[in-house]
């Protein structure tokens, strides 16, 4: 398992290598372009995401910013309302208690009533830079593409575990990234995301996955790559980046890990079960191996230390360029550690995020 393990990582590393680096374009851009944001009880932080979107080196012209309330209880309607003059719409949602995917439900909703051309989504406690939109845009014209995931990472961490989690996120994002460079989309986030509106109604939207919570991003690319794997890209610049918040402590942390793990229930393309399923049994043959190692003889001990060394080395090997892009190449120093909690944290979740509810924003879902 150790040798497969290592296999995979490299090549999605030769995914990641294989996708150019971004470069910031004078060409302006020519589509009408609708942000949509979906937030529930985001009073602390939606205004300061909104002013980002209002600080944009965009056409006015050509973009449309649209907030759909999700039964919030605190001040968030009335702080996007203060952003009506400057072009903001705000959809309050009337859907009371009869909904397993509020946030699916919302984003639809939000489509049905924009104008652009092209969705982008991103979530209400995230910031980006004045040429985040431009950026993305004009790499999705450029290239003619259908879908394009840009990156995500976490920014301004206030303790030791938010470092580890960053790191860990960008392990993530940096398999989404190579999976796409690799012509096999497997994972996106929902808090950068750009896909024409005119594929995600010749996808159906949602239908088929609305009945589950999350998967308003990953399940929407696996139903366009089912068609169109080659009209999908990853906005490899720097500008492009969206910056959001670590979890404060554990129990959040796993309660979020649980929520993208159940999206995996849903996944329809073999291959991307496979790798799942692949990467979940050598981490579980490593805690296994690691918890017999005092009962082991000395070859047996030679090879869980080698294994362990070797999982380092290769997620070292991935993660450097992935690192050196977000200009983050210091977290490195965690590694070791995180390697090791990660094939805990990921048996754990793996068979939880797969059973029972969660919660999420106050709703116990599924």
């Amino acid at each position: 398992m150790c040798v497969v393990y290592v296999v995979l990582v490299l090549y999605m590393r030769a995914g990641w290598m294989r996708l150019a680096i971004i470069k910031p374009s004078a060409i302006l851009p020519r589509s009408k372009v609708s942000v949509i944001i979906a937030a529930r009880n985001e009073e602390d932080n939606i205004g300061r995401t909104l002013d980002c979107l209002m600080a944009q080196d965009f056409p006015k012209e050509l973009l449309e910013v649209i907030v759909v309330d999700d039964h919030s209880t605190d001040r968030t309607s009335e702080i996007i309302l203060s952003y009506a003059e400057r072009g903001v719409c705000l959809i309050s949602l009337e859907a009371g208690d009869k909904l397993n995917s509020y946030k699916k439900y919302a984003i639809n909703k939000a489509i049905d009533s924009s104008n652009g051309e092209i969705i982008v989504t991103t979530d209400a406690d995230c910031r980006m830079g004045p040429n985040w939109l431009k950026t993305i845009i004009h790499f999705m014209e450029a290239n003619d593409l259908y879908m394009v995931s840009s990156p995500v990472s976490y920014h301004e961490e206030k303790s030791y575990f938010e470092n580890l989690q960053t790191l860990e996120f960008l392990y993530l994002i940096g398999l989404g990234a190579a999976g796409i460079g690799n012509g096999n989309p497997t994972t996106c986030n929902g808090a950068n995301l750009a896909y024409r509106k005119e594929v995600f109604y010749e996808m159906g939207g949602f239908k088929g996955i609305d009945e589950l919570a999350s998967g308003d991003d990953e399940l929407l690319l696996h139903k366009i790559a089912e068609k169109y794997a080659s009209r999908i890209g990853f906005c490899k610049a720097r500008e492009a980046i969206v910056y959001t918040d670590a979890k404060e402590n554990l129990s959040a942390f796993l309660s979020q890990r649980r929520r993208w793990a159940s999206k995996s229930t849903k996944y329809k393309d073999k291959r991307v079960v496979a790798l799942g399923v692949s990467i979940w049994l050598f981490n579980l043959a490593l805690l296994v191996n690691i918890l017999c190692f005092c009962w082991a003889d000395a070859d047996a001990e030679r090879l869980i230390l080698l294994s362990i060394l070797m999982k380092i080395v290769v997620e070292f090997a991935f993660l450097y360029p992935v690192v050196s892009f977000a200009n983050r190449k210091s977290l490195l120093l965690n590694l070791p550690l995180i390697s090791l909690l990660h094939s805990v944290y990921l048996v754990y979740i793996g068979i939880l995020g797969n059973v029972g509810k969660y919660d999420w924003k106050g709703r116990s879902v599924k």
